[in-house]
């Protein structure tokens, strides 16, 4: 939820459709909603079906219980851009919303196979375009920039560091962009469901679908010839044939008793020719083999509930912590259960986990979303064999198997203008970065060879700075609209050690 600074057409239409929906309902929902609308429509939809934040209906909050919701609104959420309206909203105000986002809607949001297939387009069938790019560049080396300031995204070149092609994007993309195994396409995933596939050879959009109102992320095949997308609303994992981006299957996210769940999120797991997608409200993971005809789900079991997860290299393990427990789990997926709990304190954020290896072994090491620290984490023993004290809560951390650094923002917090850079040996920051004071600095990416690590100044007048990786001097600084995002085509297609995957 943010408090709107300026109205708009849409929103004026939109007052007169809740005024006339709220017809005949009590004066305490009729406020309930109009505090909803001034407050929290922007940001979660007209409607609760969500925007950039999620969707706001029963059926998506069944973990959080009345005095948790009220407590959120009051404060924020970490981790989130949900802020805080205890200064803006009194106890009654707070009550009565809570009251309302738990309530039913008067009309029950879908989204079903029909309305998937009338979403669908194809803009250039497969094989119409031609297979030349019609730039010069090295294609392993390119990134594509994600800039959420205006819903664009850049094709940069990562030798020259100079943009290829600028190009509009659907609304609020979620998930990171995902990449076809050549490199060639890129996917693009929106929080309102649509699904982009754009040739980059050819700098055009070759199909979309929309395949939810309310997504949260994308899975592409290592053989790249489907697609897995993990929904809130409705709560389903869609799979699609990445030649046009037809719908394939629907699974709807049950358990035995018929109760559904929302999916926190989906990857593949390429040695083992399989989606792995945890889900948000039941203690289950789920896997789905795309290499036989039946595409049956396998379920397992887990102690708790998994927002956040992470694969080691050989995807035999998942690394899984829920967003209320500090602790971790360590999952076997080939014996199908937990062998292991691992101690980490605040928040960790296990999605933007990275390894290397450290005196002979193999470590993870995760940023924390609540306390200012980094775990490192034996992934022979699965102990914490050190926590790195750093300037605040971290979101996101990056390496590359050329680099002698590891580096982890502070995006939480009065420092976000900081950036350390861990020396990987001896496990120590040495150095911190402060390239713009007052400007977040976040979102570390290395081009192919490691050579040059790219950061996003993560503002409307932000900037995406390029580092020196070895000498950890500025070499360029290209002007962005929020660059939330970098992703090298190599580092990416590669499931690189150093990166999210």
């Amino acid at each position: 939820m943010i408090v709107k600074v300026r109205r708009c057409v849409l929103n004026v239409v939109i007052s007169l459709v809740l005024s006339a929906l709220s017809f005949g309902v009590s004066s305490e929902q009729t406020d309930s909603k109009a505090l909803y609308k001034t407050h929290c429509s922007e940001c979660h939809g007209a409607t609760r079906t969500g925007m950039m934040g999620p969707a706001l209906l029963p059926e998506n909050l069944s973990r959080l219980r009345k005095n948790k919701a009220i407590t959120v609104i009051k404060n924020g959420r970490t981790a989130t851009q949900m802020p805080a309206f205890k200064d803006i909203l009194n106890d009654q105000e707070i009550s009565s919303i809570t009251e309302y986002i738990k309530s039913k809607p008067e009309v029950q949001p879908s989204w079903v196979k029909s309305d998937i297939d009338k979403s669908h387009s194809v803009y250039h069938a497969n094989g119409t375009l031609p297979d030349k790019p019609k730039f010069e560049a090295d294609l392993q080396n390119l990134f594509i920039v994600v800039e959420l300031g205006d819903h664009s995204a850049t094709l940069l070149n990562g030798d020259t560091f100079e943009p290829i092609h600028r190009l509009k994007t659907r609304f609020a993309l979620h998930g990171g962009p995902k990449y076809s195994p050549d490199g060639r396409y890129v996917y693009f995933t929106s929080r309102d469901g649509w699904i982009s596939k754009y040739d980059i050879y050819n700098l055009e959009f070759v199909a979309e679908v929309r395949v939810a109102i309310n997504t949260r992320n994308l899975a592409i095949s290592k053989d790249g010839k489907y697609a897995m997308v993990a929904n809130y609303l409705p709560q389903t994992l869609v799979l699609l044939d990445t030649e046009n981006l037809k719908p394939v299957k629907i699974f709807d996210v049950k358990n035995d008793n018929g109760e559904t769940s929302r999916v926190a999120a989906v990857y593949t797991a390429p040695p083992r020719n399989s989606f792995i997608a945890a889900l948000k409200d039941f203690k289950e993971v789920w896997e789905i083999p795309y290499d036989q005809a039946e595409l049956k789900v396998r379920k397992i079991p887990v102690d708790d509930y998994l927002d956040d997860f992470f694969f080691d290299q050989s995807y035999k393990h998942l690394i899984g912590a829920s967003r209320d427990s500090k602790d971790g789990q360590v999952i076997d997926l080939e014996l199908g259960k937990k062998i292991k709990t691992i101690d980490l304190a605040g928040m960790p954020h296990l999605g933007s986990g990275i390894t290397w290896e450290y005196k002979g072994k193999t470590v993870m090491a995760t940023p924390n979303l609540k306390d200012g620290q980094v775990s490192v984490i034996d992934m022979t023993t699965w102990e914490v064999i050190k926590r790195i004290e750093t300037k605040g809560p971290g979101f996101f951390m990056r390496s590359h198997k050329n680099s002698k650094y590891a580096f982890v923002d502070v995006f939480f917090g009065p420092n976000k203008d900081l950036m350390h850079a861990i020396d990987k040996e001896t496990l120590e920051i040495v150095e911190t970065l402060k390239p713009i004071p007052g400007k977040t600095a976040a979102h570390i990416e290395f081009t192919k060879d490691g050579s040059h690590a790219l950061m996003s100044i993560w503002e409307n007048d932000g900037a995406l700075i390029v580092y020196d990786a070895k000498t950890l001097k500025e070499v360029k600084r290209l002007p962005m609209k929020k660059p939330s995002g970098k992703y090298n085509v190599h580092n990416k297609t590669n499931y690189a050690s150093g990166t999210s995957h």
